[in-house]
């Protein structure tokens, strides 16, 4: 059985995919499975049961990359394919069965309903990460055992969107001090190299026995494994975030002039916190403009969040120890 999946270019929207792949691979093992992504998520599928062929979807003028593709499944006879998005290519190409996200979606709902939509799947499949030993191996060298470890991310691809690193670093003290939730936990900050600037302060502000530096040493799947290691991830509406909540930690959202209706982190270890102020009033100023709009986030206050951490660990029955660890945790 041949399976064309078609995922998306952007890693949130990619992690958020992942549902459908596990419920895929579980419901049928033998299939021979190709699955389309952009390059940044790519690495996410590279353990996915029964994958055949990864195909990177690179981006042409006038849509040359959906004539690309078309060329490169044109010639095979599938028996399924599942497209979120929406192109062409699925349509054009012999198939037996057909899942495309097309206008039935109802795209007010949460992406992970929107794409068990497309399958017509109740309940939807969560996402999970597919993580090879290797990629453990390589998170455990990063962040080693040695008691709880709590996950930062304090960046995001629009500025607007960015809780300020000075709010992340007061959260992080409330949460690590001797009676907080995470009494005496390292803390693991994330962020790709071009993101130093808003990660560094960070770092910089915790005793260097505390802070695991990740600035720029992870890839995507690497970081996922890293996630996967973290007794709680906080951080802003992106990626991270969805790949935190993928890989089953205890996951707390940012959102100020977001969509949490539909981009919150999934799953029933996930939670979020949103400004007071509704994305259309954030973002209703004379002269909005997404590219060059400032920090929107200012008005959500390290109580609210930290007060949402603590709920989250303890409806998990989360037990942090009252002491510093040692090396063998």
């Amino acid at each position: 059985m041949k399976i064309l999946f078609i995922t998306a270019t952007r890693i949130g929207d990619a992690i958020l995919s992942l549902g459908l792949i596990d419920h895929i691979a579980r419901t049928y093992p033998q299939a021979h499975l190709t699955i389309v992504s952009g390059a940044l998520p790519a690495p996410l599928f590279e353990s996915v049961p029964g994958l055949e062929n990864l195909i990177i979807l690179k981006k042409r003028p006038w849509n040359g990359h959906w004539m690309d593709l078309w060329r490169q499944t044109r010639r095979t006879k599938w028996d399924m394919v599942v497209d979120l998005r929406n192109s062409i290519v699925s349509r054009l190409i012999p198939a037996r069965r057909r899942f495309i996200h097309g206008r039935q979606i109802d795209r007010t709902r949460h992406k992970v309903e929107q794409n068990a939509q497309v399958m017509r799947l109740s309940p939807p499949p969560a996402p999970r990460l597919f993580l090879s030993e290797d990629l453990r191996a390589r998170a455990q060298a990063l962040i080693p055992p040695g008691g709880p470890v709590l996950g930062i991310g304090p960046t995001s691809n629009w500025a607007a969107k960015t809780w300020p690193p000075g709010c992340f670093i007061d959260l992080v003290y409330d949460l690590i001090r001797p009676d907080g939730p995470l009494p005496f936990a390292r803390v693991a900050v994330f962020a790709a190299p071009d993101e130093d600037h808003l990660a560094r302060p960070v770092c910089e502000a915790l005793p260097p026995e505390l802070c695991i530096d990740l600035i720029g040493k992870t890839d995507v799947a690497l970081a996922g494994a890293c996630l996967e290691r973290c007794a709680l991830y906080i951080g802003n509406d992106s990626g991270l975030m969805h790949m935190a909540a993928a890989a089953g930690t205890p996951t707390v959202g940012l959102f100020g002039p977001g969509w949490p209706e539909i981009y919150r982190p999934w799953g029933p270890k996930a939670a979020y916190v949103s400004t007071p102020e509704t994305r259309a009033q954030l973002t209703s100023y004379p002269g909005f403009d997404p590219e060059t709009a400032p920090c929107l986030m200012t008005s959500l206050s390290v109580e609210a969040v930290a007060g949402e951490c603590a709920r989250l660990l303890e409806s998990l029955g989360f037990s942090a120890p009252t002491q510093r660890s040692g090396t063998g945790g």
